[in-house]
């Protein structure tokens, strides 16, 4: 199983692909991590990873036959002098820290009054 360890929403394509999402109080705490309003200290940002990876270990999600899932993976991304730490300590912890890949689509939308806007889409197309 890959959880999602992102400040966002697993899309269709990551949930197909084997993401599942925290359920919401442990998303809520997530979103708290990963979220910094200062200048975080080295041992801040050590502290916050290993609590993450601490959440993607004890995730609260059961499979259907009732035993625990086995976290295996997980999908991260954020602030980029968190993801070094978080990355090793998901390492530490046997669970492998996964990049989403993501495609930009460019998306022509004619408007109502005949002008026309441009949408970029982003598509899931796998992890690194």
């Amino acid at each position: 199983m890959i959880i999602n360890l992102t400040q966002h929403q697993a899309t269709a394509e990551q949930i197909a692909a084997g993401v599942i999402d925290l359920p919401p109080a442990e998303r809520e705490a997530l979103t708290a991590l990963l979220t910094f309003d200062t200048l975080p200290t080295r041992q801040e940002i050590e502290d916050r990873a290993a609590d993450i990876a601490e959440l993607a270990a004890y995730n609260g999600i059961c499979c259907d036959d009732g035993d625990d899932s086995f976290v295996d993976a997980a999908m991260i991304g954020g602030a980029p002098y968190l993801m070094p730490a978080l990355d090793a300590t998901l390492r530490a912890a046997d669970i492998t820290p996964l990049y989403a890949f993501s495609v930009r689509e460019s998306v022509e939308q004619t408007q109502a009054d005949g002008s026309v806007r441009k949408v970029n889409v982003f598509r899931h197309a796998g992890f690194v």
